[in-house]
């Protein structure tokens, strides 16, 4: 038992950002989809219908990011004005440039060669290189930037 005690200290951070990363996507995937049977019935245009849907399931997406990450895997104490500010502005940031490496990195994947099918899905290979790259990011960014622990009290 204290060696798992001693393990969870250890790894608790990285288990909980993976945890929480799953449910962001889901909350991601899940929002989408009812944003496009939501808004299906006022937009005829799909790629439109799909675009907006993607936008509200993105924002969607990192709000319940930095929530969970602030409270669970992190654990950011302060609720500070100055300091919910600055958590947000930098946790919104670093999402819109690892949403930039998606967005770009898994079509510049696929022209350099990297278009292997997955399941049929032509480009599945490159999406998932993208996307352990992108939790990496987005963990060292969290972890770095958006939620550093200050030494010595500074």
């Amino acid at each position: 038992m204290e060696k798992i005690k001693a393990l969870w200290k250890k790894y608790r951070e990285i288990v909980m950002y993976l945890v929480f990363g799953v449910l962001t996507t889901l909350v991601s995937w899940g929002s989408y989809a009812v944003f496009v049977w939501i808004l299906g019935n006022f937009m005829e245009n799909a790629t439109l219908l799909a675009s907006v849907a993607n936008v509200i399931s993105w924002i969607m997406a990192v709000a319940f990011a930095y929530i969970t990450n602030k409270l669970w895997v992190f654990e950011s104490k302060s609720f500070a004005p100055s300091v919910l500010i600055k958590e947000i502005g930098t946790f919104v940031g670093s999402r819109l440039l690892t949403g930039c490496l998606e967005w770009f990195g898994v079509p510049l994947l696929m022209i350099a060669g990297l278009n292997q099918r997955i399941f049929g899905i032509e480009g599945m290979v490159a999406k998932i290189v993208i996307s352990v790259l992108v939790v990496i990011g987005n963990y060292v960014l969290g972890k770095l930037i958006v939620f550093r622990k200050k030494k010595n009290g500074k």
